[in-house]
């Protein structure tokens, strides 16, 4: 949690660079990938919410924190398949709020297979979405 900010900064870096080069428009909206409410409890934090509050603050974009939630308890991914990480997150997730025709930027801290911002994207386009960007500040290879 103590170094949040300091990750928001590199992350926003990086989106500045790529919207003054043409390549990233100004989203409608920021999301981050939400975290099941036992796990977050368990936790006390949501990394991807404490990395998007200040960028959303810095950019001056809309946030909403509890836009995106987690339906139901998932096994953690970490040790899976990418066919076991998507069956994983089979109806995982929910929109709780109105997207139709807004461009949204779907944050999350590290994307390894890419199956939980494919399943959100993906959920995201279907409640009516314009587009869906993914920042992160982490890919595995």
């Amino acid at each position: 949690t103590h170094i949040a900010r300091a990750l928001a900064r590199l992350l926003l870096r990086r989106v500045l660079a790529d919207y003054r080069a043409g390549e990233c428009p100004k989203p409608d909206l920021l999301l981050s990938v939400p975290l099941y409410r036992y796990r977050q409890w368990r936790r006390g934090f949501n990394q991807s919410d404490l990395i998007i509050r200040p960028l959303a603050k810095w950019l001056r974009c809309p946030y909403d924190s509890s836009g995106l939630i987690r339906t139901r308890a998932t096994l953690s991914q970490r040790m899976l398949s990418r066919t076991q990480r998507l069956t994983n997150l089979s109806s995982a997730f929910a929109v709780t709020r109105d997207v139709r025709g807004l461009h949204i930027a779907l944050t999350d801290d590290v994307i390894t297979t890419g199956a939980t911002m494919t399943a959100l994207s993906e959920l995201l386009i279907r409640a009516g979405a314009a587009a869906v960007r993914v920042w992160c500040l982490c890919r595995t290879l």
